[in-house]
């Protein structure tokens, strides 16, 4: 079956950094675009990247472009959010999804917390 296995969150100061993985299993993962969302307390899940299967091409919601980057490597069945000068409003449960963009997403993790404070 389809699993989707988010790993890597924890708690970090203002401007550090955290790499998530993504580690997907039951699907070939290059035949599929892959997301991180994030939800935080009392908000909305909103999209933070995506990355296409097909050209390798990249989504960044805009508070994060130039501090997070997306990446996959199919041959591990994983793709990564690396995550630098995290700020406290980065806060939030971060999940993966197959799929690019909520019309298109059909399985989700369970996601994987990700606390920014002094």
């Amino acid at each position: 079956q389809v699993q989707l296995v988010e790993s890597g969150g924890g708690l970090v100061q203002p401007g550090g950094s955290l790499r998530l993985s993504c580690a997907a299993s039951g699907f070939t993962l290059d035949a599929y675009a892959i997301s991180w969302f994030r939800q935080a307390p009392g908000k909305e899940r909103e999209q933070v990247s995506c990355i296409s299967n097909t050209d390798g091409s990249t989504y960044y919601e805009d508070s994060v472009k130039g501090r997070f980057t997306i990446s996959r490597d199919n041959a591990k069945n994983t793709v990564y959010l690396q995550m630098n000068s995290l700020k406290p409003e980065d806060t939030a449960v971060y999940y993966c999804a197959r799929g690019c963009f909520i019309p298109a997403v059909d399985y989700w993790g369970k996601g994987t917390l990700v606390t920014v404070s002094s």
